[in-house]
């Protein structure tokens, strides 16, 4: 997807036909998905199926959600994605049953290489797990596994894998700051 070895000052980063996708995508996005009302949740669905996304039952994404390429995201049964969260997936971002991203959350997927002279744009998928809550504003890098049951705390940075499910991360960079109790209900 990405175009690797290209001068960035002088070409772009990703195929016409990914851009035009993405062109698309973002015209539908302002005209039909951000203007729809709050409870539309199957309208916002329909239209990011449209475009490849893979969702589960129930999925609400709310119409504030930026997401930068719908083929790129994965869904499981009863997400919540809240208003203000951003989701650059470059590569693919893949989010468990029952998770919850709140508000102004960032799952970015893509960076540049620092080392290189061009600044080499590059992706790496994000997991998430089910039962998973990304706290508001938080802040998960490219490459990361969330597993099950976690709560990011708000403000949150996480930039290395999670291990530990049903635990509770905080902090810049996150840290673990507690266990979960696993409810059965």
């Amino acid at each position: 997807m990405i175009i690797q070895k290209n001068d960035p000052y002088t070409s772009p980063s990703f195929s016409f036909s990914n851009r035009l996708r993405r062109q698309v995508w973002n015209c539908i996005w302002f005209l039909l998905f951000l203007p729809s009302p709050r409870p539309f949740h199957r309208w916002r669905a329909l239209l990011l199926k449209l475009f490849g996304a893979h969702l589960g039952n129930g999925v609400h994404v709310y119409p504030a959600a930026k997401i930068w390429a719908p083929w790129n995201l994965k869904l499981g049964d009863h997400v919540g994605i809240a208003d203000g969260v951003t989701i650059y997936n470059m590569d693919i971002i893949e989010i468990g049953s029952f998770s919850v991203i709140s508000q102004g959350a960032y799952l970015c997927g893509g960076s540049h290489d620092y080392n290189s002279s061009n600044f080499q744009l590059f992706a790496k998928p994000i997991t998430v797990g089910e039962h998973v809550w990304i706290c508001a504003e938080s802040f998960i890098s490219l490459g990361v596994s969330i597993p099950d049951g976690v709560v990011v705390g708000a403000r949150s940075l996480v930039i290395k894998n999670i291990s530990e499910p049903w635990t509770v991360y905080a902090g810049h960079p996150a840290k673990l700051i507690g266990k979960r109790t696993r409810n059965q209900q």
